[in-house]
């Protein structure tokens, strides 16, 4: 499984942006993609995911309300719409395949592409 972030950038607080994972390689219906980030001296931290196929996806609390995030198979895509972005939304994010409930630690994750850097300015 291959998967490649892409969609950061600059942004002003308050604005948006949308992160666009590629995947490629052996995808099947059980697989979770999964948005994490790290901030510079932070551990890696979950942001969201949803299952490969069907209706599940899983959030944090504070991630619910701004970010959302979707899939179209189709394309082989999953997408993190980010909105009413923060300065400590700064941060580097990944995507990754995994296959390990609860799908919201690194460790429940086997697969992951570079990262792509977001920056919030205030």
């Amino acid at each position: 499984v291959q998967l490649q972030a892409s969609g950061g950038g600059l942004v002003l607080t308050g604005g948006s942006l949308r992160l666009s994972c590629a995947v490629s390689g052996g995808i099947f219906g059980s697989v979770v993609i999964g948005w994490f980030r790290q901030a510079p001296g932070k551990e890696r931290e979950f942001v969201a995911g949803i299952r490969w196929t069907g209706d599940s996806s899983y959030h944090t609390g504070s991630s619910k309300d701004r970010f959302a995030i979707s899939r179209d198979n189709a394309k082989n895509a999953v997408y993190l719409q980010m909105s009413s972005l923060k300065p400590e939304d700064t941060a580097v994010y990944y995507c990754a395949a995994g296959f390990k409930f609860p799908y919201r630690r690194p460790d429940d994750y086997d697969y992951w592409g570079q990262g792509t850097q977001v920056t919030v300015s205030s």
